[in-house]
């Protein structure tokens, strides 16, 4: 009997984590991947040898590959995104190379931004069919991966699919980037310290509680292990969607005082999209599940940073 075999790229992150635990559970034969970012001749020699590898280890089992790595965010240089960029082409193409001579079917699932690309979009809810409209380096960046990825899927016959996810959040946020709401919420009220919002109150966002966007991804691999079909674009949302100031009261129910927040002015906030409504209308058996509720999911968050604030990460 075949053997899902899975390559997480980006295992240290918060969906790459969250996804390797949940194909672990599911029986894959997963191999994980943090990406040196700092240092991109490091990285890509990292994760070529681990390409080889991976495939040395399949066989002709079938495999999966997650990108699930990046570390831009809005605010980071055309300069540094394109490096990013570059790396996904030279493991893709390391992948035609080996994968061509083995037996087993494979699928590429890469990691996009529903917000990076719908920022200036207009007619929410959006859904796959909407015309993406960046409107910063960042959202540009993510469909330029977007195409390396597609590129790779019609050359060579690989299933592909992009996941275009709405804001993630839950137990293993990277405190240390500028973004992550509710995780950065949730660290302020542990350390009695302000957290600055740059975009109005009424602002709009469908937030997805990571575990439940692990579960997708892994019924998606699932999915594509039994079909073949050119690359496909998907949104992955919870399709509820919620104002800032309702997360804000949300915060408040679970933490049983008011967030401390200040509003604040950045030229970041010109990159941010106002109504990101999300509605996919692609592979719709995927989103038929019962999303974790904003409340719970902002006391997992709760929990799981108060537990790395006492162990001091």
């Amino acid at each position: 009997m075949s053997t899902n075999c899975t390559w997480v790229i980006g295992s240290g992150g918060l969906l790459g984590s969250s996804v390797s635990r949940e194909l672990r559970r599911r029986g894959h034969r997963v191999r994980t991947s943090i990406v040196p970012w700092a240092d991109h001749g490091s990285a890509k020699s990292l994760l070529l040898r681990e390409c080889t590898d991976f495939f040395d280890a399949t066989g002709d089992d079938t495999w999966n590959i997650v990108w699930a790595a990046g570390a831009g965010v809005n605010g980071t240089t055309a300069d540094q995104f394109a490096l990013e960029n570059e790396l996904v082409a030279d493991i893709l193409a390391k992948v035609s190379a080996v994968a061509g001579e083995r037996r087993g079917n494979g699928t590429f699932f890469l990691a996009s931004s529903a917000g990076g690309v719908y920022a200036g979009s207009t007619g929410a809810p959006h859904n796959e069919a909407t015309q993406p409209v960046p409107l910063g380096d960042y959202g540009r960046a993510k469909l330029d991966s977007e195409s390396i990825a597609q590129e790779f899927g019609v050359r060579t016959g690989t299933d592909v699919v992009i996941g275009r996810f709405a804001n993630l959040y839950g137990p293993g946020q990277n405190l240390g980037k500028p973004q992550g709401l509710i995780s950065h919420l949730c660290r302020g009220y542990l350390m009695a310290s302000p957290v600055s919002i740059y975009v109005p109150m009424d602002t709009l966002r469908d937030y997805l509680f990571v575990t439940d966007a692990a579960e997708m991804v892994a019924d998606t691999l699932e999915l594509s292990s039994r079909r073949s079909s050119p690359p496909t674009t998907k949104i992955y949302a919870s399709g509820s969607a919620v104002t800032i100031g309702s997360i804000l009261g949300a915060c408040r129910t679970v933490f049983r005082r008011r967030p401390n927040v200040v509003l604040a002015a950045s030229p970041l906030a010109a990159f941010q999209g106002r109504d990101l409504r999300l509605r996919s209308t692609v592979l719709t058996d995927i989103d038929r599940r019962t999303h974790r509720t904003l409340p719970a999911g902002i006391a997992s968050t709760l929990h799981a940073t108060r537990q790395a604030l006492a162990a001091g990460r």
